[in-house]
């Protein structure tokens, strides 16, 4: 099948990819393209504009700040991949960008891209969630910042208006000495994950748990962030005990049935995933400290 006919708009600053936002209407933004050109080529959304931010400089590049990696909405997935600073700094997304389509895709396929696309699954979207990343948002009369807990509104539906784009976003830095660890289950490499697992552990001198993330990507319309667990851990020594008891949680989270798999298998393998990645990044954590 061929696309419906549009008008394609190739502006070279974020300033006139925002004026085209604010006045045109039924119009799509085109980064990496690897989930939009599909379903444009399938009908599944017709667009009568397609705004191709690429030559948009600004939005792109992997910089350090105090306290946070900011990349813009347009780096590539490779450029994550074999980037330095990503993997001393945020290596838990340097795990999950392998699990990320193929080399082809990741050639193309864009941070930003991923994350307005919202797919549960997608890993990029569990990673953000996993390190409570901050997202800019910009359009043609403000910019704004939005936690991206509470950036999914719905199934694939980020909290953008219309005439908005994301321009970056911002991941806040855990300490050095941190353990790491992503974990996946799907049907191939490279296929979404059925459910996935992020987990980040700091341990203080004595081995005790001081701060814990664990995120399960996959199971719902939007990745969870597992706080029940996080706090069973806090001030704990991290045993083998302890991480199946607390991993068992798992097991009552809402998960969903689709044509893959039921809601039941999702929550039995949410219990596998957590308890690997909590196990992995544990023993990472021990190593460093």
């Amino acid at each position: 099948m061929k696309p419906s006919l549009f008008t394609y708009h190739d502006p070279a600053t974020l300033s006139d990819a925002l004026g085209l936002l604010a006045r045109l209407d039924n119009v799509r933004p085109l980064a990496g393209g690897q989930s939009l050109m599909a379903m444009v080529n399938m009908r599944f959304v017709q667009p009568d504009h397609i705004i191709d931010l690429n030559l948009i400089d600004e939005l792109s590049g992997i910089h350090k700040i105090p306290g946070e990696i900011r990349i813009g909405a347009t780096t590539r997935q490779c450029e994550l991949e074999f980037s330095p600073m990503i993997a001393q700094d945020l290596p838990l997304l340097k795990e999950a960008i392998l699990h990320v389509g193929h080399r082809q895709t990741r050639n193309r396929g864009t941070l930003g891209g991923s994350l307005c696309h919202l797919d549960p699954s997608a890993e990029m979207v569990t990673i953000a969630a996993a390190y409570d990343a901050v997202v800019e948002i910009a359009s043609s009369v403000e910019r704004r910042e939005i936690k991206f807990h509470e950036f999914p509104l719905g199934f694939m539906m980020p909290s953008m208006a219309q005439n908005e784009l994301l321009s970056a976003v911002r991941f806040p830095l855990w300490p050095p000495e941190h353990g790491h660890a992503f974990v996946e289950f799907s049907r191939r490499h490279g296929d979404f994950a059925i459910v996935s697992a992020a987990a980040l552990i700091l341990l203080d001198s004595m081995g005790v748990v001081i701060r814990a993330s664990l995120t399960l990507g996959g199971v719902d319309v939007a990745p969870i962030r597992m706080t029940e667990i996080e706090n069973l851990l806090l001030g704990e020594k991290p045993t083998d005990v302890l991480i199946e008891y607390a991993s068992e949680r798992c097991r009552g989270i809402e998960a969903l049935s689709d044509a893959l798999t039921t809601s039941e298998y999702r929550q039995s393998l949410a219990v596998v995933m957590a308890k690997r990645a909590l196990s992995t990044a544990c023993a990472r954590a021990g190593q460093l400290r």
